[in-house]
């Protein structure tokens, strides 16, 4: 983990742990994929938990097999976001907080990525975040992908109730490339352009997003590869680690 004078946290992972034959070179040879992971980077959003629920000792044997400054941030289930669209979700957010609780302190933010049919509907919003985060003990990262989300009104609104919007790429809408929301934490989220899961990013936008990064004042940053289909997500993640280092 590299921070500065300022105490800013810059975390850079990918989405799952998986470690491409191409530059299984820079991790260890020894020992399971997440520890191989967990020595290079110090952070990881798992998505699994989007598709399926996991037992509480899976999330501990996880949580075991990394260092202690090591955090995961976790995706909300399916079932919640695009099946139940937020609405009567008490039992299902209660039972996927109880599974991710287990990974303790090394629980970084929880993921809300929404379908982009979702239009912002405060009060929708407003019950099913206040069940998610447990009225400020969990961080959320809100990923929406409908365009009523990217306004001013929308963005004090999150800010409010500390909610921070993810910055994506490729962006949906006019604003949804930077981060909104709670200024707290920015969460990039680089599912790769203009193929979406499967482009690379090249040295250039790897120093273009170096860039946007020093400017960025939020205390907790995290940017998370998430163009895994091709691979090429871990590369990207050690590109701008190296680059991040040289500076």
């Amino acid at each position: 983990m590299s921070h500065d004078r300022h105490a800013t946290f810059v975390r850079i992972g990918t989405a799952g742990w998986a470690i491409p034959r191409a530059v299984a070179g820079e991790f260890p040879a020894e020992g399971s994929a997440l520890a191989r992971y967990s020595s290079v980077f110090d952070a990881v959003e798992i998505n699994s938990t989007f598709r399926r629920s996991h037992q509480s000792k899976t999330h501990e044997r996880w949580r075991d097999s990394v260092p202690p400054t090591f955090r995961f941030s976790v995706k909300t289930p399916e079932s919640l976001t695009h099946d139940a669209r937020l609405v009567d979700c008490a039992a299902g957010v209660c039972s996927f907080l109880a599974e991710v609780s287990s990974l303790g302190a090394k629980l970084g933010p929880i993921l809300l990525q929404l379908p982009p049919s979702l239009a912002f509907d405060a009060n929708v919003v407003e019950i099913f975040c206040q069940l998610l985060g447990q009225d400020g003990r969990f961080t959320l990262a809100c990923e929406p992908r409908h365009a009523s989300w990217f306004n001013a009104e929308v963005d004090e609104w999150l800010a409010e109730r500390r909610i921070a919007r993810v910055a994506a790429d490729p962006a949906l809408h006019p604003g949804a490339g930077e981060p909104g929301g709670w200024r707290g934490l920015s969460y990039y989220r680089l599912h790769g352009s203009p193929r979406v899961y499967y482009s690379s990013y090249d040295a250039a936008q790897i120093v273009s997003l170096h860039e946007r990064w020093e400017k960025d004042d939020a205390n907790d940053k995290w940017c998370i590869f998430d163009n895994t289909a091709s691979g090429v997500a871990t590369s990207n993640a050690l590109a701008l680690r190296a680059r991040i280092a040289q500076r």
